[in-house]
């Protein structure tokens, strides 16, 4: 039994059960609330109900569950959309909050279990005979968005793709480029950023730019533009990672005091609430596993970034392009 403590970080009162799957982005709503009911869970050191809100500073203590071991992820409907498709790969727009594969407090309404339910052979396609359990839960995973992070995500479709395109992100060969809109005006209007990156030494959830004992992180931001929302400065950033490190965009920007918009973790105080963090893997271009040709893939801007940026021009997607 693990029992974790943390200090409430927000300028909005909200509920318990939605405050916690904010900051443990790996957990659904409803593993906190079957965890509440349980008495798992405490503000201020008494057991309340889910809907009892949060504040700023308020301590929460949560007594974690043992990890379940793992099953085959169960099918469900196939519902996103698709970018590109052939006989080796899947690239598909993954809409924000949706977890990329099964883990604990997320074992259904994952990209994993929609592609077992759209394919019935797929795991006998992607999986080697003697998987372990670590690659039996993401098959076809070769790489992650976080949960609130929209747009594209590449799967293998076999084995040999799988092996080929993970060598391609373990090498740097795939350029990634996001769309960010940040919560106040970036230092400069290009900059590279190169820090060590690792977890926080008092929270444990977070990660953090670090002087040492840290992994390299390079991320290149470029201003596209910036307007005025509700009074806030507001920019959008076009956002490459040379490397991936967990959390790397969020946790660079917010070092450069130009947090993104909706950023729970990283995000600090912000006046405009917006329903997720305004982060969309907009472009990604890499060696075809098979062919070696050169593939570019794009996702349209969605909806709710269209909320916040329509203001400057009409046609959003030629302007996002710009």
């Amino acid at each position: 039994m693990k029992v974790e403590k943390i200090k409430v970080n927000s300028s909005v009162s909200e509920r318990l059960d939605k405050y916690l799957p904010s900051i443990f982005h790996d957990y659904s709503r409803t593993f906190f609330q079957n965890l509440i009911k349980d008495g798992k869970v405490k503000l201020n050191g008494i057991i309340v109900s889910a809907k009892t809100r949060v504040v700023d500073g308020a301590e929460i203590e949560i007594i974690w569950p043992k990890e379940r071991g793992f099953t085959i992820p169960a099918p469900e409907e196939f519902k996103f959309n698709i970018l590109f498709e052939d006989d080796d790969l899947l690239v598909i727009d993954k809409p924000a909050g949706v977890v990329v594969h099964p883990a604990a407090g997320n074992w259904t309404g994952t990209v994993v279990n929609a592609l077992v339910g759209r394919d019935s052979s797929f795991l006998d396609s992607v999986l080697e005979d003697e998987a372990d359990e670590l690659s039996s839960a993401r098959p076809g995973i070769v790489h992650r968005l976080d949960k609130e992070t929209s747009g594209c995500l590449v799967i293998a479709k076999n084995i040999k793709s799988r092996m080929k395109l993970a060598e391609s992100f373990a090498s740097r060969r795939i350029k990634k480029i996001y769309k960010a809109i940040t919560y106040g005006l970036p230092p400069k209007n290009e900059e590279k950023i190169t820090t060590l990156i690792g977890r926080h030494h008092i929270n444990r959830q977070k990660m953090a730019v670090l002087k040492w004992n840290g992994k390299k992180a390079v991320t290149i931001y470029r201003l596209v533009k910036k307007w005025v929302y509700e009074e806030i400065d507001l920019s959008l950033l076009d956002v490459e990672i040379l490397t991936g490190r967990t959390h790397q965009i969020r946790v660079h920007l917010a070092y450069k005091k130009c947090p993104i918009l909706g950023d729970k973790l990283y995000g600090g105080k912000q006046s405009i609430k917006a329903p997720r963090q305004m982060l969309h893997a907009w472009y990604l271009g890499f060696p075809h596993p098979s062919t070696g040709k050169l593939i570019e893939i794009e996702s349209p801007i969605p909806n709710d970034f269209k909320k916040y940026i329509k203001i400057i021009k009409p046609d959003i997607q030629e302007y996002c392009k710009q």
